[in-house]
């Protein structure tokens, strides 16, 4: 199998080449930063990857907050935190569910450093420590479709449609790879015209803009698609949807925002089974290191990766001790190797 025409070798170029060459045809400029991250979305539907835009000083601040995310009850604390010490049902706009559930994750912000509190009689007090900067500015999505026939052309069209009619993110784009033919066939498959089309050539690195995206309304209200036709082409019965509010929108990409601020692209290895004798790490540049199994010759799948593989066979209890090579066996190492290097990706920490 070549490693990448399978969707997840190919997956992995595209957030390497990302985090390298994003933005695609635009010189490179200190104003803004860029995190990636990978297998991130809502709860109907999740993308391939995912490019944070973000601004430089911002995303430095936010470090104060900590490598990991902010849920939703933490955000709702560290955004409405006052200055000065105040009764937390007094300085916090009502949630719109139990108080009860506050005071947990206020004692949740105390544990983790990312808010002060205090006892005042019976009542607890809260003041903030830093202000939460709006570090995010734009919300890049990116399928990845290595071979793009027709039937996943169809597939891919119906969720893209979804992306734009919610427009959740601002730009919706598909990567495939290059063929060198002078119009990439992508082009003559039925896709939404607002989304973007890059070719992309993974030994090299380097991409192509075949078809630029739109920007999508993501301030503005969005539409659902609930459900549709399904009686084939003759089936002129109406979609079911609903509107999405603009708000929400803001709450759900700030919440994307976090998960990826917390995972980043390389926590491949968290879904995989790094203690197999076989699993190994192997690196074409000095900056990325990919999966291969020994045993199967290749880049594995995070699917295929997994107690239940064949192949799968524990590292032997001699590799994991004495500190082996430097603490634990391979597999270990290779978990510490990779979250040393998404740690480095965030400014701060």
């Amino acid at each position: 199998m070549d490693p990448h025409t399978a969707e997840f070798g190919f997956e992995l170029r595209t957030c390497r080449w990302a985090e390298r060459e994003w933005p695609p045809d635009e010189p490179a400029s200190d104003d803004r930063a860029f995190v990636v991250a990978r297998q991130l979305g809502t709860k109907r539907r999740r993308w391939d990857t995912i490019v944070l835009e973000c601004d430089p000083e911002a995303l430095h601040r936010r470090a104060n907050f900590g490598p990991d995310r902010l849920d939703s009850n933490l955000l709702h604390l560290v955004c409405n935190a006052p200055a000065e010490w105040t009764y937390y049902r007094d300085a916090l706009p009502h949630p719109g569910y139990p108080w009860r559930y506050v005071r947990e994750a206020i004692h949740g912000a105390d544990d983790r450093g990312i808010l002060a509190t205090r006892k005042n009689g019976n009542r607890i007090e809260i003041r903030r420590k830093w202000a939460y900067p709006d570090w995010l500015e734009r919300i890049v999505a990116i399928e990845n479709k290595p071979d793009l026939d027709a039937s996943a052309a169809r597939a891919l069209g119906t969720q893209l449609e979804y992306d734009v009619a919610m427009g959740v993110a601002d730009e919706v784009w598909v990567a495939t790879r290059e063929t060198g033919e002078r119009v990439e066939p992508v082009l003559f498959e039925d896709l939404p015209i607002e989304a973007g089309i890059l070719a992309l050539a993974p030994d090299d690195l380097t991409a192509e803009v075949a078809w630029h995206p739109r920007s999508l309304a993501v301030d503005e209200p969005g539409t659902r698609i609930l459900e549709r036709p399904d009686g084939g082409k003759r089936d002129g019965s109406a979609a079911r949807f609903e509107s999405v509010d603009p708000d929400w929108k803001a709450d759900k990409r700030l919440a994307i925002a976090e998960r990826a601020y917390e995972r980043g692209w390389r926590s491949f290895v968290d879904t995989m089974r790094p203690d197999c004798r076989h699993f190994q790490l192997r690196a074409r540049d000095a900056h990325q290191a990919l999966p291969y199994c020994a045993a199967k010759g290749r880049c594995q799948t995070a699917a295929e990766c997994a107690g239940s593989c064949r192949d799968f066979e524990p590292e032997p209890p001699i590799w994991r001790t004495r500190g082996w090579p430097i603490e634990g066996g391979p597999g270990k190492r290779s978990q510490q190797l990779l979250e040393e290097r998404r740690r480095r990706r965030r400014p701060g920490l």
